[in-house]
Order: structure tokens, then sequence, then C-alpha cells
């Protein structure tokens, strides 16, 4: 079993561009020796989402949105390998998961939740479309298109017991068991045999593709870049050339 951690309490783990890479370099070539991958995180927050000042000094250096559309693609390529991995992957989730960290927990196949979990996208309050990683297939996938809409155009919390509902969420504990039932879904995996284990993978993961029609997620990285450069470009423009 492998445990990866996100480990910048201070910033409410929020997700850097070199957050991306180290998680790349784990789980990009993956260990076959390895069935399961827990995806934790330090300190009382999973994830707050995209590190925002990051992103804001990428357009101050580029306007054209090329950093932002490196750091989406990254951000992509981070949730498809947790998705696709042959391990099964496990998200330990507590207090909030904001956007990316939102987007990070979907992406593992198993997910628990402290009673204390919180889910948000506040994407569209931001100025923000919903597109890191692929989340926004992901969630209509596992949730359903009523639900999704509601909760992304409200930008509404959605506490542990709903999540659970919701399919968000598998299974809600407190959280000093976060642990222990982690434990108690790899335990049986880890017996599993390797390769009836990574074709039951493969499969699974097919068999969710085939459910969409297009996948638009591909263009996660160009939205995020293009809504983000308007929007600089638009607050430039009013410094420039202020109305009374």
């Amino acid at each position: 079993m492998l445990h990866v951690e996100l480990d910048s309490p201070e910033t409410g783990n929020a997700v850097t561009s070199a957050m991306l890479d180290e998680l790349l370099a784990v789980l990009a070539v993956p260990d076959p020796a390895v069935r399961v991958i827990v995806l934790s995180a330090a300190g009382r927050d999973f994830c707050l989402g995209g590190d925002r000042e990051e992103l804001l000094a990428g357009l101050d250096e580029d306007p054209t949105g090329g950093r932002i559309r490196s750091y989406g693609d990254r951000a992509r390529r981070v949730c498809d390998a947790l998705t696709n991995s042959p391990a099964v992957t496990v998200a330990r989730v507590q207090g909030r998961a904001t956007g990316a960290g939102f987007a990070l927990a979907l992406a593992c196949d198993l997910r628990v939740g402290a009673d204390n979990a919180v889910f948000r996208l506040p994407e569209l309050a931001l100025g923000l479309p919903v597109a890191w990683g692929g989340l926004l297939p992901r969630l209509l996938h596992e949730v359903g298109a009523a639900r999704v809409r509601e909760i992304i155009l409200t930008g509404r919390p959605v506490g542990a017991v709903e999540a659970r509902e919701l399919a968000i969420l598998q299974r809600v504990v407190p959280e000093q068991d976060l642990d222990g039932a982690v434990d108690e879904w790899a335990r049986p995996v880890t017996r599993r045999p390797e390769a009836a284990l990574r074709v039951t993978k493969t499969l699974l993961a097919s068999h969710a593709s085939a459910t969409r029609l297009a996948d638009a997620s591909v263009l996660d990285s160009e939205l995020m870049a293009s809504v983000l450069a308007a929007a600089h470009y638009t607050r430039g423009l009013a410094a420039r050339h202020p109305v009374d």
C-alpha cells in the first residue's frame, strides 16, 4: 500500500504547479507491486482548491493564459492517473474539499470521509468554469445531472451525510476512524491477484467512459485559461480607462 499525502496544511493544501509535478512523479509511472494507493492530506482540511495566487501570477507573466493551460493539463493528468491507475485508489477526506480538492477526491475509486467532511464547488462565484482535472464528467457520472446542476449553480456546501447519499463518498466515519476504514478496504484488495485486479480496474474505467457521448473535459485547461485571461484583460482595461 502506498500513502500519498498533500502536505501543505498552512495553505489548506492548495494545489500548486509544484504539487502537481510531485503527484505526477508518484502516480504517472505506477509500481506494479502496489495494489492500493491512499490519497490523504495533512491538517484540518483535505484541500481548499487551486492556488489562486499562483494562477494570478501566471496571468501577470503570460496574459494569454499559457501558464494556466500548462497547470490545467497537469491537473488533468494527475486525476486521470488516479482514475486509471492499476492500483485501487482511495481518498481519505477530512474537513473541506473545495474545487480542485473535490476533483482529486472524486478521481479516486473509493472515497471515505470524516463526518466533518464538506465538499463545495465555488467556481461560478469566483468567475471560473468548473474545469479542473476532468471533474465535471466524473461528477455527472457518479451523481447525476440534476443534482450536479444544483450544486454547481448554487455553490452550496455538501456535508458528509449528503455526500454519501450522492455517492460522492461511499463511507462516512468519525475522523479518528478514517485510518481504520481505509485499512478495512485495503486489506482484501491487497490479497487480490494482480492480473485480475488490473483487468477489473480497466473494465470499470472502460464502462464508465462508455456512458459519455463526448468527454469535453479535454478542454478543461483551455476553458480555464480563456476565462481567466479574459477577466484579467478586462480588469487591466478598466484600470487604464476608468469610468466615473
